[in-house]
Order: C-alpha cells, then structure tokens, then sequence
C-alpha cells in the first residue's frame, strides 16, 4: 500500500484500547469477544459513532476458540456502531492489526469505503485447550450415532491417555522452536549483548512510566473490568533487578534472553478509525494523520535468516517505495517482541555487508537516533497481546504527530512465520 497521489488520502483520526494485562491476572476471566467489544465501545463513544453505519471493520486475533469464526461481526453488534457495518476477520501473527488497517487503508485509498475501524485482540488466559485427535474421533462418533448404542460403542475405544490435553504454545511448526529459542539464535548470531538488551528494557518501562505520569495515555486508553493502567509497566525499573534475572530459553552460560528483556505473554485488544479526509470533515472530526505506505517481506528462517528478521527486509523495501532514508523519521515505532530482535534489526542496518548482501544496497542504512525510538515506552513495558499490537503502535504513532504537528513516522512489526510488516505516517 502506498499512496501514489492518485488515490485518496488514507487519515488516522485517532485510536483506543483497553489497558494491557499480564495473562492470567486482570483479563483472566474475559474473552477475546468480550475485550474486543470493550475496546470498539470506547471507539465509539470517543468519536461520536453511535448508530454510524461505517464501509467495514477488520478485527483479528491470533488465539481463537473455534466459537470465534465470526469475531469481528459479533463484536460490531454489541459495539454501538449500526447493525448495518459490516465485519471481516484476519490474522498476520503479531502483525495482525497492522494488517486490519492496511486492509480498512486499501479501501479507503481505491474509495470502495469512507470509513472504517481496524483492531486486534488476544487472551493467552483464554486459550483454547485442545485434547486428543483419537477423543476428538470418539465425541463426534458418538454425536453422529443414530441409536442409543451407536452413540455409546465409540466410547468402548476410550484409553485414559486420550484425555492428556494438548497445551497451546507458541512453537514455530517448521522449527519446532520458540520465538525466544530462535531469538536466542538471532542473539548469539548478531553478537547482542545481555547488557544492551537489559538497558532497552530498562528505558522502554522508564519511557512507559513516564508517559503515564504526563498523562500521555489518558485519551488513548479506555478502563476495563476495573483497570485503569497497563499493569506490566515497572514504574521504578532497576538495571540491577533486570541484571539478576536468569535466561529462559537458553539456560546455559551463553544464554542472554530473560523474563525481563522479552515481552511478557499478554491479554489485551485495541482499535484505530481510519477514514477519507472528506469523510472526517463530514463528521467533524480531526485527523491525527496520514497512513501513506505498508510494506510486508517474508524471509527463509529455516535454512537462512533468524526467524523474527523480516522486519529489516520491509522497511528497507518500503523506503526504497518512498525515497526515503531510514534518518528522515520524527519517529520510529518499533516493535520490541524480545530485546534482542529489536537490537539485531537496529544492527544489521548499520551493516555495510547485510545492506549490500542482504538488502541489495550500495551501502549501509545506517543508525536511527535512539531518542527518537518507542518514546512513549514501547512492548516490553507495556505488553504484547499479539493481535492488538500494530492498532496500538498506528493509534501511538497518530497522537505523537498530532502533538508535533508535523513529521514523519516509522512503524516496525516482527511476526512469527518469518514475516514482518512496517509502515510509514505522516502529518
């Protein structure tokens, strides 16, 4: 997606979302339905949508019960927003809701839609839990019977072991590996630091902590079951707490990766609303920004790349796309699934030899101004639910180009399957 000057202006008018939990603590009793629904509620009371009838709404959540096929529509009709919006379900992994508002931007940008809301959301607290294929087998047997004994005579085949539930993981199915064993890969690879991932993580909570003390977060959160604030933020962080945690996924002495220094597993969910400039101006309504390019790469992690590096191959593209370099941002939103993936990312544009190796450059992208980077604290502070992430990130990124009054933004997004997906704001 980009816009060409031809088509229509894509604007950001502003987001919402529900503060983010650690699983299994404040969300532990709600459904993705249920936050997803929170969150389009507070979208429509923030921007005077009751009753609207918007072009549609893309929601996604990498987690699901089977019960959640029609996510999207389901939440719309409890939302506030009219019956008549329709809804769509999607997923790119943690890219997912970065992937909803390039969907609802397309539309937009070809003037198939005014208007329209993307989001995300996902409970690691209610994860589906999934039993045996051989007691799967046995249930729908049994419910399939016509007779009284034919609904029983399957259950003749049951063995206590068919009951050991398979537990949801995050494994990647072609690696059998973790995201974090396979960042620990991209660690030792890159030469990344313990320390220099301890000290990302200790300025992404203190950056975090502070934008709540000014009240940076007031407009863009909405409370939820009684909470007020992300709860994983640590208001007072501690290099030296950080530096005594042991590593998780690598636990010999070569092992960098800790609770700490990796994004905590998450509940949470979140929503942007995008629209034509017209459409905003019709409805009163201010624009924050411009979403005006996305790019998505796909890379070989099992035989080639580290498995969360795509993101290094996208923006290269995309400013490539735009005549940009990577110095001509005000901003730089970039995902921090795991200290060690943002710092290998940030690394290999500094390479002379990844750039004219990798990335088909003459020479290297060079350094970003760390200043300029997830200055409102960025996941490791504040949680990654995977799905609700990119809204997050865009509606982040929106208000902090609004306050400046101009500039440009950077947004970066690492996904499992070995896929990334970034974009570029403007004001």
């Amino acid at each position: 997606m980009s816009y060409d000057g031809k088509s229509k202006r894509v604007a950001v008018i502003g987001g919402s979302r529900i503060p983010f939990c650690r699983a299994n603590t404040g969300y532990k009793d709600s459904s993705n339905q249920e936050m997803m629904t929170a969150v389009l509620q507070a979208t429509v009371k923030k921007f005077n949508l009751q009753n609207k009838r918007l072009g549609d709404v893309a929601l996604g959540a990498v987690i699901k019960h089977s019960s959640d096929w029609n996510l999207s529509r389901e939440c719309i009709i409890d939302s506030g927003l009219s019956i008549e919006t329709p809804g769509v379900d999607m997923q790119r992994a943690c890219g997912t809701s970065l992937e909803t508002t390039m969907n609802i931007a397309n539309k937009i940008a070809l003037g198939q839609i005014e208007s329209g809301i993307a989001g995300g959301v996902d409970s690691i607290s209610d994860a589906p839990i999934v039993f045996s294929d051989e007691l799967r087998k046995i249930l729908l047997s049994s419910a399939s019977g016509k007779s009284l004994t034919n609904k029983i005579k399957p259950w003749l085949r049951m063995k206590l072991k068919y009951l050991k539930p398979k537990l949801p993981g995050v494994k990647e199915p072609r690696t059998g590996l973790s995201m974090g064993e396979s960042t620990e890969i991209i660690a030792k690879k890159y030469a990344i630091s313990r320390a220099s991932q301890d000290q990302l993580a200790f300025e992404s909570h203190s950056k975090a902590a502070s934008a709540y003390e000014e009240g940076f977060y007031d407009d863009l959160i909405a409370s939820y079951n009684g909470i007020h604030q992300d709860n994983l933020i640590r208001k007072n962080p501690s290099l030296d707490k950080l530096g005594s945690l042991k590593p998780v996924f690598d636990r010999s002495n070569e092992g960098t990766m800790t609770p700490g220094n990796s994004t905590a597993l998450t509940d949470g969910a979140a929503a942007v609303l995008l629209s034509s400039e017209e459409w905003a101006q019709d409805n009163n309504l201010d624009i924050e920004a411009y979403l005006s390019h996305i790019e998505i790469a796909a890379i070989d992690y099992i035989d080639d790349e580290g498995l969360l590096m795509a993101p290094a191959y996208a923006v290269s593209n995309m400013l490539k796309k735009a005549d940009l370099n990577l110095q001509d941002f005000d901003f730089y939103e970039i995902h921090e699934a795991f200290a060690a993936q943002t710092l290998a990312t940030l690394k290999v544009w500094e390479s002379e030899e990844f750039c004219r190796t990798k990335l088909n450059r003459q020479s290297a992208m060079g350094a970003i101004d760390s200043n300029k980077m997830n200055i409102k604290g960025g996941s490791l502070a504040i949680g990654h639910p995977f799905a609700a992430t990119g809204a997050r990130i865009v509606a982040t990124m929106a208000k902090l180009l609004n306050k400046r009054g101009s500039g440009r933004g950077l947004i970066s997004i690492c996904t499992a399957g070995g896929m990334g997906i970034t974009a570029i704001m403007e004001k």
